[in-house]
């Protein structure tokens, strides 16, 4: 059975973070129960007065690696044991019919979807693998029924390492998902971590495609700041996920897994320097990486998503090749106006030529997802400019 456009889900609105509004359950033939979201929220209000950036007769090609959904499968669990934010803010409303809208207004022709902060673990294990499992069949139906418009990244359960990597199996080999998705921290440990390595090893031997995405980070609570965290704090948990990658010799024992870094890397370009130099202060490092910081940093991949601007645009490009750029809009959590003004910052950046301008938005992502290889028209006659 299809997704329909006449199925409605739950909408999050107000402060307290409450469910309201009703949804249809509709059988599908793997047997879980599929909700599609409900269109009509406030925060499409924005949406539709957003200038879009593609012509009505012009076709999209752009490939979004950055991409979440938030189907009711995953807010009604979370919101049964008391979640309904993320990053401080309160879960944005999401439906099937406003991500689809959305993606052809700003000429997306796919969008890798994934489900991020603050992911599924909450302390209960059983919780934790059943959400995972109920919310990677619900992506894997999206694709089916959308496969060129859409694209998914797997949620394991950790960090019960297991659990996960019984899941990695479920959600490649049985579901076909296109990649996973993992946060930098799951409660104290950190990616990189020694009870994670067995999953890295599955993750490389499978030369899986890696979305490293932010949540809020152990102790971010200790400084009094009156801000909610996704703005600073998830940074930081970006560039402390990628530098113990390094220092724990994880990307050096595994080399064959690529890994997209969410937001431009965090603050990891500006501080690359600083990172690498720590080799000279503490030369136990250099055992672990023995490379050196920047190779392993040049081999990763880096969204486009709330970083694209002159200032870290500028320091991305001193550390890695255009090759290791790739679009991300981080809707629905960014309004469809910050991912208009996101494919203005790409093409209004001197630094881009119109060759580098489409290897970001598409060509690059193409060679981490193949299958994607007729999704849309290429970029020859789409229309680029930044008015």
């Amino acid at each position: 059975m299809k997704l329909t456009r006449r199925l409605f889900g739950q909408v999050f609105l107000g402060t307290a973070g409450v469910a309201a509004g009703y949804y249809t359950e509709k059988v599908l033939q793997n047997s879980f129960m599929l909700k599609a979201q409900a269109v009509e929220n406030k925060s499409l209000g924005d949406s539709v007065r957003a200038k879009p950036h593609l012509s009505k007769n012009k076709q999209p090609y752009r490939i979004d690696v950055h991409h979440h959904i938030l189907p009711s499968v995953y807010t009604d669990a979370l919101v049964s044991i008391g979640q309904s934010t993320s990053g401080g803010v309160q879960f944005p409303a999401w439906s099937l019919e406003a991500a689809l809208a959305l993606i052809d207004r700003q000429g997306i022709a796919t969008a890798i979807t994934s489900i991020s902060s603050p992911g599924i673990y909450f302390g209960d294990v059983a919780f934790t693998r059943d959400l995972a499992r109920r919310c990677n069949e619900f992506s894997a139906e999206l694709v089916r029924e959308y496969p060129q418009r859409f694209g998914a990244l797997a949620l394991l359960p950790m960090p019960d390492v297991d659990a996960a990597l019984s899941e990695l199996e479920y959600a490649l080999d049985t579901l076909k998902l296109d990649g996973i998705i993992l946060l930098a921290s799951y409660g104290n440990q950190y990616l990189g971590d020694p009870e994670f390595d067995t999953l890295f090893a599955e993750l490389n031997r499978r030369r899986s495609v890696v979305l490293l995405h932010p949540t809020i980070p152990p102790g971010s609570d200790v400084p009094k700041l009156n801000l909610p965290p996704f703005i600073v704090e998830f940074v930081f948990d970006t560039t402390r996920a990628v530098t113990n990658l390094i220092y724990s010799g994880t990307l050096e024992r595994y080399p064959d897994f690529s890994l997209i870094v969410s937001h431009a890397g965090g603050a990891v370009p500006y501080i690359a320097g600083r990172i690498a130099g720590a080799v000279n202060d503490v030369p136990a490092l250099r055992e672990l990486a023995p490379q050196g910081a920047i190779a392993y940093l040049k081999r990763l991949y880096y969204d486009t998503a709330i970083s694209a601007t002159p200032y870290a645009f500028a320091a991305l490009q001193e550390l890695v090749e255009p090759s290791q750029i790739l679009f991300g809009s981080d809707y629905p959590y960014l309004s469809e106006e910050s991912v208009a003004s996101t494919i203005r910052g790409i093409n209004s950046f001197d630094g881009f030529d119109a060759e580098t301008r489409v290897a970001i938005e598409r060509n690059n992502s193409l060679r981490l997802f193949p299958r994607l290889q007729g999704a849309s028209s290429s970029a020859e006659n789409f229309s680029t400019s930044t008015s």
